[in-house]
């Protein structure tokens, strides 16, 4: 099959069309055709060596991938004694699909109590394992969900993974109740845009940045109900302005050691940070002070449970969630795709067609 293959680490010059062995579904498994594989900042981690250094090259990236099922391994398919799902539930080939990305071990304690993306084996498709920049992709039937016939492909794999993480953001960390205010950091990433729709389906009130005027119109189309360049204004000012000198309730980043201590500060006696990674540096300095005098809970965040990208599907398919799409390329752009992903010159998600 097709592939693009990542034959070292570096600068997306490493991302090359080339040609991998055919895939056969191993137990449990569905094989998969892609049709539509989105772009993450996951993606440019691994591909530059920071994530998973040591994975064993070629590699193929894409944790967000949607398309047809194509066969079933042994025990995989719906139709075998004692496989049924619920009613309205099975899945045949020929169904149209989406992946969720995270992959876990199906038998510890923590997944046993639905919190899979807790558990100490727990990968992600197209970083520690291949993924979706190529033809086909074999993949547990567990992290398999059909999708509605008006969905288009691409739409789909803009969903799973920067859903997941804004979901257990907003919802299962920080709690988000209405009234709240939660400061929304760079409102253009993936992440971000669904974290501004799913504060508002919770009833916060989002306070959203960008680095661009353009990118903080789309936040106010998306929901948000203030907005803030934080190139050409001071953030946290604007935040103690907004709020009446009290601060946010919580405070949702994964832009890292540049803006750390400033959000840290933005927020408000009892509030919450939670950031899910670390774009601008890894290494951030904390005032403790702010920390344990104003009661400050600071919260690591990794993707969702399984179950909670069923909830966000039947928000998407009502409506009151939905992906945003960018812009749509031909797998055969995916170094195109990674330098465009690379300038930060867009809002939404980037997705490559197979």
């Amino acid at each position: 099959m097709k592939a693009v293959l990542m034959t070292d680490r570096g600068d997306p010059s490493v991302l090359r069309m080339g040609e991998t062995p055919d895939l056969t579904p191993q137990a449990g498994e569905v094989l998969i055709r892609v049709k539509a594989v989105a772009l993450n900042h996951l993606d440019i981690w691994v591909r530059r060596g920071a994530a998973s250094p040591k994975l064993p090259l070629p590699h193929i990236l894409g944790s967000d991938i949607a398309g047809e099922v194509v066969a079933f391994g042994a025990r995989a398919t719906d139709t075998e004694p004692g496989m049924q799902g619920a009613k309205g539930d099975s899945l045949e080939v020929g169904a149209r699909v989406v992946v969720n990305p995270g992959l876990s071990c199906g038998r510890c304690r923590k997944c046993l109590a639905g919190r899979d993306n807790l558990c100490a084996s727990y990968k992600i498709i197209g970083e520690h394992t291949k993924g979706g920049y190529a033809e086909f992709v074999s993949v547990p039937r567990a992290n398999v969900l059909e999708i509605p016939n008006e969905f288009s492909f691409s739409s789909a794999a803009a969903i799973p993974l920067a859903s997941l993480t804004a979901w257990q953001m907003v919802v299962d960390k920080a709690r988000v109740q209405p009234g709240d205010h939660v400061l929304v950091m760079a409102a253009g990433s993936g992440v971000s845009s669904w974290a501004i729709q799913i504060v508002k389906l919770f009833g916060g009130i989002v306070i959203a940045t960008a680095s661009t005027d353009e990118k903080l119109e789309h936040a106010k189309k998306l929901g948000a109900d203030f907005v803030v360049n934080y190139v050409t204004q001071d953030y946290v000012k604007a935040v103690k302005q907004i709020t009446n000198g009290e601060g946010v309730e919580v405070a949702l980043d994964h832009t890292g050691a540049d803006n750390w201590q400033k959000t840290i500060r933005a927020l408000g006696w009892g509030g919450k940070l939670v950031t899910c990674g670390a774009t601008s540096g890894m290494e951030a300095v904390t005032p403790l002070a702010h920390v344990f005098f104003r009661q400050l809970e600071i919260l690591g965040s990794t993707m969702g449970s399984k179950a909670d990208l069923h909830r966000i599907m039947k928000f998407v398919a009502g409506g009151q969630l939905r992906p945003i799409v960018n812009r749509v390329m031909p797998l055969e752009h995916a170094r195109e795709a990674h330098e465009l992903m690379e300038s930060r010159a867009f809002f939404g998600k980037i997705v490559l067609e197979v």
